[in-house]
């Protein structure tokens, strides 16, 4: 097995763990809590991130933000699945984009800063490329995972240690920018964000130097922005290395009265690390990550296959992923997205 396709060590994984609680937490108290050094977390974190392994990134929560945002399934002919997927891959506005088994099918989310923008792409360009013969699109609805609660890849850590990396609640600032309401995104934190979406760890003279402004009014902005839901702090890692080498997605039909109900229920699970009400004749959708083939079928009938409310369930194993969360994908190794015009 090559270092790219190895199994990280008992270590690496909880350090991965540990930055999925809180990834922007100094390396000295996930040091405190993990047992170790400074030095060891450190140096462990340059070398998985220098390889292209890890990756922690500052992303916009959409419906916090007033994105446009949308899962598309798209269809294509025999043998376009690759090139539709790598050039849906170099857009700014795509957060993932996967290959479904079978080679004729896209997935991909995408997230439009203004309405125009996302319908150029779903009433023009889509439908004019010659190569795709269908296209859906679900709006999100509503999240039942985020980085806060979600269960995958904790599994190494105890809850106290969990408890002791999550970073405290913060006030929030300014009028009409709290509980559900749209949080309002200026220059600068766009010009902070871009900063974030490469590097979640960022450190503040670099983003204070991106946004104009100073250090100490970045830091409390960015703790508002975090503390209010408009933004998250993931971590972006192939689920290979953590001993996971089969995803799927999900597409359920669920009874209205019981969507909320089954989609928290599918939070929770292990082996979800999104799950979202969405649009459409199949009215929730799942990311669910396993072993193996086995495994899956393990989750299918004692998983979500005691979910009783689930009156359809559609399984999709991805066959190739080609770029996740704003980084293109290249076997196990990640890379900056660039940015097309």
């Amino acid at each position: 097995m090559s270092e790219e396709e190895r199994v990280f060590d008992l270590l690496d994984q909880r350090l991965v763990q540990a930055l999925m609680v809180d990834g922007r937490a100094a390396f000295s108290r996930i040091a405190a809590v993990l047992g170790t050094t400074d030095q060891t977390v450190i140096r462990r974190y340059r070398r998985l991130r220098g390889a292209g392994l890890l990756r922690v990134l500052g992303l916009p929560e959409g419906e916090r933000v007033g994105l446009y945002e949308s899962r598309l399934r798209i269809q294509c002919v025999p043998g376009a699945a690759v090139a539709i997927a790598e050039a849906l891959a170099r857009r700014p506005d795509t957060g993932w984009v996967k290959i479904f088994s079978g080679g004729t099918e896209v997935g991909c989310l995408v997230s439009s800063r203004t309405r125009e923008d996302h319908e150029a792409l779903l009433l023009r360009k889509l439908p004019r490329t010659r190569q795709v013969t269908g296209v859906t699109a679900q709006t999100m609805l509503h999240e039942y995972t985020s980085s806060a609660t979600r269960s995958f890849g904790r599994d190494g850590l105890t809850p106290e240690q969990i408890a002791a990396l999550r970073p405290g609640p913060v006030e929030g600032e300014g009028e009409g920018e709290g509980g559900e309401d749209t949080v309002r995104l200026d220059d600068a934190d766009h010009a902070m964000l871009a900063v974030l979406a490469r590097d979640g760890r960022a450190g503040y003279p670099e983003l204070a130097a991106a946004a104009g402004r100073s250090e100490s009014t970045v830091r409390r902005r960015i703790e508002y922005l975090r503390g209010s839901g408009a933004i998250s702090f993931d971590v972006e890692v192939h689920s290979v290395h953590l001993g996971f080498g089969l995803e799927a997605g999900i597409s359920a039909t669920v009874a209205p009265s019981e969507l909320a109900a089954v989609g928290r229920a599918l939070a929770e699970h292990p082996q979800v690390p999104f799950a979202a009400a969405v649009t459409g004749t199949a009215n929730l959708a799942a990311t669910v990550l396993c072993r193996d083939q086995r495994d899956l079928y393990r989750y299918m009938t004692e998983g979500i296959g005691s979910l009783t409310a689930v009156h359809r369930l559609e399984v999709l194993p991805v066959l190739r992923q080609v770029k996740r969360a704003g980084l293109l994908s290249d076997g196990n190794r990640l890379y900056d997205a660039p940015v097309t015009p």
